[in-house]
This record gives C-alpha cells, structure tokens and sequence, in this order.
C-alpha cells in the first residue's frame, strides 16, 4: 500500500514560549527504526513521536528526557535504543531504554560537553561518536568504549568549514529577507557569527557498501540554503574525502524552505529516507517544521534525496523503488486563485494564504472566522492542506523556576493536552450550498498542517475553511490553503532563451530563460553530470534565479522544466555551467 503525504509534514509542533511571544518549533530531526516502530525525536519538543509508517504520527510526552536540550539523538546499539542531545558547559549525558514508551531511560555515561551529537554503531560493534556546531570548530570524532560510552583514544578533526569553495555554505538570504531573531538570542547570534563564517553542526553518520558518510549541515538554520552535506571514508573516523554532489539535502525555494540538519535511515523495505529541518523563521529564527524526503545511493555511491516539488504531495509506492523515479502526481489547483474571507487584518489580505510562501499569511481580525477559497472552475480535487500560522500569539506568564534553556533560560515549551486546532473544510459548485468535506470540531490535538485526502471524490469549486477552536484564542490565521489534483487543461510551453552566466567566484550562476506560455513556475534542476541533476530550485512568477549553492571548480548542468496546474513539461536541453 502506497504512503501519501505532503512537507512539512504535519505533527504536534510544541508552542515555545519567550522573547514576549509564542510559535510552534520542532527541528534537528533523528529518526530511528526500533523494535519495529519508526521514532522521531526533535529539538525542544518536551517528548517524541511515533509510527507505524512515517505517515500517521502519535505524540509521547516525557518531559524530563533533557526536554530543554536542542538536537536530540537516538541510535540502536543492541537492544538498546540510546539517547543523547546538546550542552555546552558541563558533561552531557547519554541514556538508553529497552522501550521507549515505557519511559524507563537509564543513564549510560556523562563522557564530556558535546552539542548536536550523533551515535554511531559499526558492523562489527565498535562504537563511534560524532559532535559539533559552531563556526569556529570541525566536526568531531572520536571511538566509545561500547560498554561504558567512554571515550578511547582521542578526538578527530573530521572536516571543517570551507565557504570559499563551498557556495552553499556561506550565510546567504535572497532579496530582501531579513533574519528574525529578536532580544538576547539576536546579540548572542551575532557576536558568534563575527566572522561571518558558517556553522558548521548537525551530524550524522550511515554506512553503505563499506563506506562511510558523515552527513552535516550549513550555514545556519534560519537560511533558505540550509541544507545537508556530505564526506565519504573508507574509515569511520577518516580521512573523508568531500561528496561533489553537496549539499545533497537543499529546498531553497518554494513554499517552504530548507532542508538541513537531519538525519538518513532505511525503511522497513529497504529505500533510504532523509528527514529534515524546514525552516519558517518569522516570529522566531528558531520557528522550524520537519520535512521527509525519499532518497538513495546512485551506481556511483553519491548520497541524494529527490527535493523536486518536495512540497506538493509525496507519494511513496509500495516496497522497493528508485526515489529518481518518483514525480510529482498532484499539482497545485490553487495558486493565485481569487478569495475572500471573514476579515483580514491590515497587511494579511486573503491573497497571502495562496502565494506559495508559508513566511506570509492571511490573518483574520477575529479568533473565529472563515476562509473561502474559488477555485474559478469545478474540479476534482485530489487533496487538500491547510497551513495554521501564528499571528500575534502571547507568551505565557509561567514562573521561571519551568522555564529553561541554553541561550536564554527562558523558555517555556508548552505541550499541554488542552491545545486543540479544530476546524471544518466545506466544499460547493455555487458558492451558495455547501457540504461538508472535513469536520475536524472533535479533533483531540494540535497539528497545525492537515493534509486531507479527498481521492477526487467530488466536483467543487469554493472551498471553505472554518475555525472553530485554536490554541490560547489566537487569531485565524492561513499561511498556506493549498489545493492539489490534476488540471484538465493543457501543459504549458517548453522553455526556451535559456542563459546562464556564472559568476568568476564559481560559487554563484544566475540563469535566465524567456516565458513559456501557459506555465506559472519553473523547476530547474541542475547536478554534477547530465543524469546526476539532484537539486533544484522552484520558482514561480519569475524567470531568472540566482543559484547560490554551487562548488568552485566543480562543473555543472542544469535544464528548466516549466508547469501549471496540468503538470510539468520537461526542458530537452541540457546546458553546462
């Protein structure tokens, strides 16, 4: 049975609470496979989540597993599920569990201070151990006594930064985007950044075909380019010969963007799967959503994900596959389509929730309301996702003596049950009678990312959105109403008048084509060979970009496929840069 879903992917993200206001925030993602069952921990989540099939996640609190600790890491070591995450100053502390519902965690060992860790257990059991963020120090290594999670030996420097051959890696904010962080958290930021050079964090071992890949992230992660590179040994702890294909995980454009400091597992069937930090970055740099990306090795040995649409629908077939193999089956039916609503606030007209950019939003004046999309014809919608967003969201007046963490000792992360984002979906050929499509006014959690599945069911041409119940009486708000199914019109033209100029640095190309007829957005896909076109930018409304995230010395190739709402017309012509 295929699994169908659509990022960012839509979980419990818990409400934190500081700098004089509220947002959701779940990041640095670990996935594992235990025992069976797929297990998601994330930074300042007060707890984890859990599947049966990447899908359908349930929420699990535990709120005293180091909960106010950024970059949680969980690996299997024998029978065990072993836990770690970050600190700064003192010995972090590593933990193991048989089960981890059970909540019985036993501590292992406090081996020393180490930030955005990762476990790594061999084929033939030794123990390794990789750590490190910050823009002043490498990734390090270093082997662990299996039993005791002490060190032997000591530690290696296993890579650096290198912003000068590495385009991705520089800080990088396209136009006119600005950072978000506010207070203490802004003057901490900036005094580290000083020299401007990028972060280096978030690592993460696999092994595949007796080499290893330490899989890390850059710049920072409130940058578009946030993404996940790699270097590749013969040897866990070096020495790592850079992948040319880097960053392998990037989502710098689109409806959400970034794709960095995550972590790469196997399914149950066998196929690789990247899971991701995506950033929103708006009420807080730290406001970030969680992305999940079919992936895989090529003849070659190069790590991959495939982040083309990577925010429309993803659909996963049954048991093994090819993940260059998938595209995109379900297109946007909604892009700058008419709408109306209740009432809007000054600055959030209705027009933000239908632009393709989760940074914007429409916002209501009011806690209730509705949101009444027209499509402009009768369609048969395959799905549906509706984008919650926090607007004007107050900071609890909690006593500080609950309030923690490494930078302000001042958070609070809310993962009350009592929050609840309840809602109804209506659909209508007339805009006058309505049925019902979704009620969700019995929904017993918070997930602010619905996506529903509609299977093309029925025709409809209004869609609207209700609110009924929201956390703490906040405003409507809609970053996203996104509707997806198949056009029945016709494909748009092929691209045509395609320049590029790279720039003398290496590390910037900006490419430009003419207008095809018909097309609302461009994929452009470009890569280290001709059949190696990985990554991708996707824009809309626009026919230049420029790419920020190429190698010096490496050569590329791109092509520029255009799309509407009937699909995506692929570009014939491959150009080298």
């Amino acid at each position: 049975m295929s699994r169908e879903y659509c990022n960012p992917i839509d979980l419990e993200y818990k409400y934190q609470h500081y700098s004089g206001n509220a947002h959701r925030e779940a990041a640095d993602p670990t996935i594992v496979l235990f025992k069976g069952t797929y297990y998601l921990f994330a930074s300042m989540s007060a707890g984890f989540f859990y599947s049966d099939d990447m899908v359908n996640w349930k929420w699990h609190e535990n709120r005293n597993l180091d909960m106010y600790r950024y970059a949680p890491d969980v690996r299997q070591v024998g029978d065990y599920l072993y836990f770690s995450a970050s600190t700064r100053n003192t010995p972090s502390t590593i933990w193991r569990t048989r089960d981890p519902l059970s909540d019985d965690f036993e501590k292992v060992s406090e081996p020393f201070p180490f930030w955005d860790p990762d476990l790594f257990c061999d084929d033939d059991g030794r123990v390794y151990f990789y750590w490190g963020c910050g823009n002043v120090e490498p990734i390090w290594g270093i082997e662990l006594n299996p039993k005791t999670m002490l060190p032997i030996g000591e530690k290696v420097a296993c890579f650096d930064q290198n912003k000068d051959v590495h385009g991705w890696e520089r800080f990088n904010f396209p136009g006119k985007e600005k950072s978000a962080r506010k207070g203490f958290v802004a003057l901490v930021m900036a005094f580290l950044n000083r020299k401007g050079r990028p972060y280096m964090e978030g690592a993460f071992m696999n092994k595949w075909n007796g080499k290893y890949y330490l899989q890390y992230a850059a710049p920072g992660t409130e940058f578009p380019v946030y993404g996940d590179g790699c270097y590749v040994s013969d040897k866990p702890l070096g020495p790592f010969t850079f992948m040319p294909n880097t960053p392998f995980s990037l989502k710098p454009s689109g409806f959400i963007t970034g794709a960095g400091h995550g972590s790469t597992i196997e399914d149950r069937d066998g196929n690789i799967i990247h899971v991701s930090t995506m950033r929103i970055s708006r009420n807080q740099n730290f406001e970030r959503r969680i992305g999940i990306f079919p992936a895989g090795l090529d003849e070659d040995g190069l790590l991959y994900c495939n982040q083309n649409f990577a925010d429309y629908p993803v659909v996963l077939p049954e048991g093994k596959f090819d993940a260059r193999d998938l595209k995109p089956q379900f297109f946007l039916l909604s892009y700058r389509k008419k709408a109306e609503a209740s009432s809007s606030m000054d600055g959030h007209g209705p027009e933000l929730a239908l632009n393709e950019d989760i940074r914007t939003w429409w916002a209501a004046k009011e806690t209730e309301g509705w949101y009444c999309l027209d499509l402009g014809a009768a369609y048969r919608p395959h799905s549906v996702q509706i984008n919650f967003a926090d607007e004007s969201v107050p900071e609890l007046n909690v006593d500080k003596t609950q309030r923690s963490d490494m930078f302000t000792n001042n958070r609070y992360i809310d993962s009350s049950a009592k929050l609840r984002t309840r809602f109804t979906l209506e659909g209508s050929l007339d805009g006058k009678e309505w049925f019902m499509i979704c009620d969700a006014s019995g929904r017993e959690d918070d997930r602010p990312h619905p996506y529903i599945i509609l299977d093309e069911k029925f025709e409809v041409r209004y869609l609207k959105v209700s609110a009924l119940e929201l956390p703490y009486d906040k405003t409507f708000a809609l970053s996203g109403f996104r509707v997806f199914g198949k056009g029945s019109g016709e494909l748009p033209a092929e691209v045509t008048g395609v320049k590029a100029k790279r720039d003398p640095n290496g590390l910037d190309c900006r490419i430009s084509f003419d207008r095809a007829e018909g097309a609302f957005g461009y994929n452009i896909r470009y890569g280290i060979s001709e059949d190696k076109l990985y990554s991708s930018y996707c824009i809309y409304d626009r026919t230049d970009i420029l790419v920020t995230t190429l190698n010096a010395g490496q050569d590329y190739f791109f092509k520029v496929d255009s799309f509407n709402e009937n699909g995506v017309t692929e570009g014939k012509t491959v150009y080298r840069i």
